[in-house]
């Protein structure tokens, strides 16, 4: 949620501590259940500043499931210390070349209210899930509808701007390059959030690698995230509070941050930024069965909306 970040104002400067005179991640690792019982797959004590590609182990735990031509979903049950010793990872892999990327909004007349939730997710959506980080009823940063900017950029280098065009085509702005307006040319929809979790080539930022670098690495929430593979897919990945089933999934409790960057890069994102988690985070899944729902307590103003390449619903 917006209140567990430093803001990307305070970190605008981009003056970070050196890590070597600051003290270490916490103590923490992340376990998950495989067919031979828990494996543990990263560790605070050894965490990878950079990811070359996607962890074996967490990937042998995945079993995907196809939504609709070019939309897949997977499960997990992971463990980690203290409160989030028990969690469920919910993973969606999107290729937008097979289907249709748009915003959705709470937004009328001009003015904003935090009113979206998923069950005002268009009838035809695939996946409708929150989208960027929110500032009481506005989302915080840089927001562009229908090819129009409704929100001019946020500052901050610990920020990432997600950008679809009108071909389908998703682009990566990282930090403050969002100021740049040539990096904002031909969005139909666009949106930034922070903090960035993986930069470029799946490197780790270094506020995420040490304590004392201007972002809590010890908070513990529900988290959402998404992020881009080297061949272009994109990756949604949520969790949930696991330790009694789905009854109390709604809980915010779960993962720090660098702990959210080591899943994104164990499943092989090259980026990734956080969404709004805690009580904001929430996922819709339709299946040609059925639906798949984790629900969040907070309506948001702002949210993301796959529907089938040939959809005609509402944009």
């Amino acid at each position: 949620m917006f209140r567990r970040f430093l803001a990307p104002l305070a970190l605008a400067s981009g003056a970070l501590v050196p890590q070597s005179i600051v003290a270490q991640l916490p103590s923490s690792s992340l376990a998950v259940w495989t067919e031979h019982g828990w494996h543990e797959w990263w560790n605070a004590a050894h965490a990878p500043a950079r990811w070359d590609g996607p962890s074996q182990v967490l990937a042998s735990a995945l079993q995907w499931r196809r939504v609709s031509d070019g939309v897949s979903w997977a499960e997990a049950r992971m463990a980690g210390r203290g409160e989030a010793w028990r969690l469920k990872l919910i993973v969606v892999r999107i290729d937008p070349a097979r289907v249709r990327i748009a915003l959705d909004t709470a937004f009328s007349g001009g003015r904003a209210r935090a009113a979206w939730s998923i069950d005002a997710a268009p009838d035809d959506a695939l996946v409708a899930l929150n989208a960027g980080q929110f500032a009481r009823t506005m989302p915080w940063g840089w927001v562009a509808l229908h090819g129009r900017e409704f929100l001019p950029p946020g500052r901050g280098p610990l920020s990432s701007g997600v950008a679809i065009d009108s071909a389908g085509h998703v682009r990566w702005i990282a930090g403050n390059a969002i100021h740049d307006p040539a990096t904002r040319r031909d969005v139909a929809f666009g949106f930034q959030s922070y903090p960035t979790l993986l930069a470029g080539h799946g490197e780790v930022p270094s506020a995420l690698r040490a304590a004392g670098n201007g972002i809590d690495v010890e908070h513990r929430d529900a988290r959402l995230a998404i992020g881009r593979t080297p061949d272009g897919h994109l990756l949604v990945a949520l969790t949930r509070f696991d330790a009694v089933g789905s009854a109390l999934d709604f809980i915010p409790l779960g993962l720090t941050t660098p702990e959210m960057a080591a899943v994104m890069g164990a499943l092989g994102a090259s980026d990734a930024v956080m969404l709004d988690g805690g009580i904001s985070s929430q996922l819709l899944i339709r299946e040609p069965g059925g639906e798949r729902r984790w629900t969040g307590l907070r309506a948001v103003p702002l949210a993301l909306v796959v529907r089938a390449a040939g959809g005609r619903g509402r944009q």
